[in-house]
C-alpha cells in the first residue's frame, strides 16, 4: 500500500529521514516544494538525496518534503511515478516546476499497470492533502497536460532528441526535418526540444523562439509555456514573428502549414516581408525563416497540408535538411495500424475489412443520431466534437453584419452552425453545439471525434474514383486558381486529417451515397447481417496470435456472488482484443440484471484491471467478500451501481464512500465463440 509521509525540509529534519522505514536504503518518490515551487525526484536514499539538495540555493527555498513509498516499490516503478508526478503537477498548473525534463521515458517492466494504479491512488492521497487540485481525468484532457515539455518520450522521439541535439553542438548540421504522420507526438518533441535546448548548459544561451502557423495552436501552445520556469508565451510565435530579428534556433511545428504566396489573404504585408528580406515575390514564409535562424528544427507531414498556399514539398526538399522520423502511434488507441488503414482507403489502395478492438469507429446513415452520440461522448469523456469538411458557406461568421440565417450547415432537417471562434475552438464553451472546420483542429486532440463528409467530395462506382464537386467547396483562399487534381488532393488530406483526430473513437456521417457504400465496404461497417454472412470471409481465431487470460467464476449480473479468487482455468483469447501494456482477466457472468447491455447469465466477459473507473463504466465491484457488476455512477458523496436489465426486480445499489466497496475492474467486453480458443 502507497503512502505519503511529510517532513520539514530542513537540516534539523534530516534524521528524522533517516529513521522512516523508507527514509534509507528503499526505492521511493519525493516531492519538495513550499506551495509556490516544487521539485519532484526519485532515489534509494531519500536521507542522502535531501541533504544533497539542501546544498543547492534553489532547492534550499523549498520547506517541505513529501516521501511517496510502498513495500512493492522497485527502481523502474520510482522512476515511472516520479515522470507521471512531472507531467500532472505540470500540468495542475499550482506550482512554478524546478525540474528539467530530460529524463522523462517511456519504459516497461514487470507489473507495469500494477504501479499505474498505484500511482492513481496516490494522486488522490495527494488531492486530500491539498497538494495537488486537479483530478487526472480533467488534466488528460487539458492542453497543458497534452503539450507539456514534461511529456515522458517514446524510443522514436527520445532517439531523434538526442540525435538532433548531438548534431547541434557538434555542427553536424543546421536544418532538420522530422517527419510524423498524425498522433505521432511531432508537437509534443517540439516543445520538449525548446525546453531541454533552454536548460541544457551547453545551450542555454541560444536565441530560440517555438513558430507555430496556425493561430489558434499557436495561442494554445503560447499558455503552455507561460507556465513554465524561465519561459515567457513570446517564445511561441507565428511566421511573420521570425523576420524581426535574428535566432539562433527556431523550431517550427505544423511547418506543412507555412504558407507561399497563393491563395492568402494580406498579399501587401507578405510582399513587404519578402522585400525586405531581399526576396522576390516568390519568397515563402519557409524562405523566411531559413534567412533569420543559424539552426531550423520542422515538424513536417506532408498529408497534412490542405491548402494552396502551404509551402509545397519540393520547396521542402531543396533546403538541405537532415531527415528524422517518427512513427510510434500516441494519439489514436487503434494504434498505427488505423492511421495506414485510413490513408489506404483515401488513397484509393485495396483493403480488407477490419475492426479495431477497444477503438470506436462507426459509420452514421443518420447525422443526427451521430452528433447526438458525440455529445453523450463530451458529458462522459469531454473534447469530443463534430467537425465537417468546408463544403457549407459561413452565414454565421462573427462580424458578418448581413446574416441570411442563424444556421450555416443542413442535413436531413438537422441545422448546425460552424465554428464561433478560430481561436482554441476546441476548448471554447459552446463547441460541442458547434462544427469545426479543418483549421480549427489540425494539431489538436480529441476523446471522440464525428466527422462529416460533405457533398463536394463524392465517390463514382462506375469508374472507381473519387469526385470534386468545386461549386460545393467554400474555401475560396482553397479553390481558386487551383487546378481539379491539386483541389482533390488537399480535400482528401483535410479528411485524412479529420479521420485521425480521435483518441478513443471515430464516427462518420457521408452526405453522399456512393461515397458512404464506398467507406462501408472498405471499413466493413455497418453491412447488414445476411451480407456480413455472405461476403466476409471466414476466419478461425486458430490463425490469430492468442493470449491467455485467467478466468474467475465469482460473478454475480443478478444477486451478489462469492468473490473467489482462484483462478478457474486459463483461457486463450485473440490477442488483438486487447491493448498492450493493459492487465486483463476474464469473468463468467451469472444472472439477468445486466441483460439490457448485453451480459447475459453463462457470458465469459473480458475485464481490464483498474480501481478508478469513469462514469457509466460496467464495473466489477468488490462488496465485503462479494462480486457484481453494475453500471458505475458516482455523486458528491455516494457511489451507486446500477443495473441495466429487462427484470424489474434488480434496483440501484447505494453506498456512501465510508462503505466497503473496491472497483476491481471495468468490462471491456462480452466474448464470442471466434474471440475464444477454449
Amino acid at each position: 500500500m502507497s503512502q505519503i509521509k511529510t517532513f520539514c525540509f530542513d537540516r534539523d529534519s534530516f534524521e528524522h529521514i533517516k529513521k522512516y522505514q523508507f527514509g534509507k536504503n528503499w526505492p521511493a518518490v519525493y516531492v519538495l516544494e513550499n506551495q509556490k515551487e516544487i521539485y519532484i525526484g526519485q532515489t534509494i536514499s531519500v536521507y542522502d538525496r535531501s541533504k544533497q539538495h539542501y546544498e543547492n540555493p534553489e532547492r534550499r527555498r523549498l520547506d517541505q518534503v513529501h516521501i511517496i513509498s510502498d513495500e512493492e516499490f522497485n527502481v523502474s516503478a520510482a522512476l515511472d511515478i516520479e515522470s507521471w508526478l512531472i507531467q500532472y503537477i505540470s500540468a495542475d498548473g499550482r506550482y512554478i516546476i524546478q525540474n528539467g525534463n530530460g529524463g522523462l521515458k517511456n519504459h516497461n517492466y514487470y507489473d507495469k499497470v500494477k504501479y499505474r494504479t498505484k500511482f492513481e491512488l496516490t494522486w488522490e492521497i495527494l488531492r486530500e492533502k491539498g497538494i495537488v487540485n486537479n483530478s487526472l481525468e480533467n488534466l488528460k484532457n487539458s492542453d497543458l497536460f497534452k503539450y507539456s515539455p514534461y511529456k515522458s518520450l517514446t524510443e522514436d522521439q527520445l532517439f531523434v532528441a538526442r540525435s538532433i541535439i548531438n548534431d547541434i553542438e557538434k555542427g553536424v548540421a543546421s536544418t532538420f526535418i522530422v517527419r510524423g504522420k498524425p498522433g505521432t507526438g511531432k508537437t509534443i518533441l517540439a516543445t520538449y526540444l525548446l525546453k531541454y535546448l533552454k536548460d541544457k548548459t551547453e545551450t542555454k544561451n541560444l536565441n530560440a523562439g517555438l513558430v507555430v502557423p496556425m493561430a489558434g495552436l499557436r495561442k494554445t501552445i503560447s499558455k503552455v509555456f507561460s507556465k513554465i520556469k524561465g519561459f515567457k508565451s513570446s517564445v511561441v510565435i507565428g511566421p511573420s514573428d521570425v523576420t524581426k530579428k535574428q535566432y539562433d534556433l527556431l523550431i517550427i511545428d505544423e511547418a506543412h502549414r507555412l504558407q507561399r504566396r497563393k491563395g492568402i489573404m494580406g498579399y501587401g504585408s507578405f510582399d513587404s516581408t519578402n522585400k525586405r528580406l531581399g526576396l522576390g515575390n516568390e519568397g515563402t514564409q519557409l524562405d523566411w525563416i531559413m534567412k533569420s535562424s543559424k539552426y531550423q528544427i520542422f515538424f513536417y507531414d506532408e498529408n497534412q497540408s490542405v491548402r494552396p498556399a502551404d509551402v509545397r514539398p519540393e520547396d521542402f526538399k531543396k533546403v538541405g535538411a537532415k531527415y528524422y522520423d517518427l512513427s510510434s502511434q500516441m494519439r489514436v488507441e487503434a494504434g498505427e495500424e488505423y492511421i495506414k488503414y485510413i490513408e489506404d482507403i483515401f488513397d484509393l489502395k485495396n483493403t480488407t475489412a477490419k475492426t479495431f478492438p477497444n477503438y470506436e469507429f462507426q459509420i452514421f446513415d443518420n447525422v443526427k443520431e451521430m452528433v447526438s452520440r458525440i455529445k453523450e461522448k463530451d458529458k462522459k469523456h469531454g473534447l469530443s466534437r463534430v467537425v465537417a469538411g468546408y463544403a457549407w458557406p459561413w452565414h454565421t461568421k462573427p462580424g458578418n453584419n448581413k446574416k441570411l440565417q442563424s444556421y450555416d450547415i443542413e442535413i436531413d432537417g438537422l441545422q448546425l452552425v460552424w465554428n464561433s471562434t478560430a481561436q482554441d475552438w476546441v476548448n471554447s464553451p459552446n463547441a460541442v453545439n458547434e462544427v469545426g472546420c479543418i483549421h480549427t483542429v489540425q494539431g489538436y486532440d480529441l476523446n471522440y471525434v464525428g466527422v462529416i463528409i460533405g457533398p463536394e467530395f463524392s465517390y463514382d462506382e462506375v469508374s472507381k474514383k473519387f469526385r470534386i464537386d468545386r461549386q460545393k467547396y467554400f474555401d475560396i483562399n482553397g479553390r481558386n486558381g487551383t487546378d481539379p487534381e491539386e483541389l482533390e488532393r488537399y480535400i482528401i488530406n483535410i479528411y485524412k486529417t479529420l479521420l485521425t483526430r480521435g483518441i478513443k473513437g471515430t464516427y462518420v456521417h457521408v452526405v453522399d451515397l456512393g461515397l458512404r457504400n464506398y467507406l462501408r465496404a472498405a471499413t466493413g461497417y455497418g453491412r447488414s447481417p445476411v451480407q456480413e454472412r455472405v461476403t466476409k470471409p471466414l476466419s478461425s481465431p486458430y490463425a490469430d496470435q492468442m493470449v491467455s487470460l485467467p478466468l474467475f467464476n465469482s460473478i454475480g449480473c443478478g444477486d451478489f456472488m462469492f468473490a473467489d479468487s482462484e483462478v478457474q482455468e486459463m483461457v486463450s483469447i485473440r490477442a488483438g482484443l486487447i491493448s498492450r501494456g493493459l492487465k486483463y482477466f476474464l469473468l463468467r457472468a451469472t444472472g439477468d440484471s445486466m441483460n439490457k447491455a448485453g451480459v447475459n447469465d453463462g457470458d465469459i466477459i473480458l475485464c481490464r484491471k483498474t480501481f478508478i473507473p469513469n462514469e457509466g463504466d460496467k464495473v466489477v465491484a468488490l462488496i465485503g467478500d462479494d462480486a457484481t457488476l453494475k453500471v458505475f455512477h458516482k455523486t458528491q458523496d455516494s457511489v451507486i451501481l446500477r443495473p441495466q436489465s429487462t427484470n424489474t426486480r434488480h434496483q440501484d445499489i447505494l453506498f456512501t464512500e465510508s462503505d466497503d466497496i473496491k472497483i476491481q475492474g471495468v468490462m471491456v467486453k462480452v466474448l464470442e465463440d471466434k474471440d475464444l480458443l477454449l
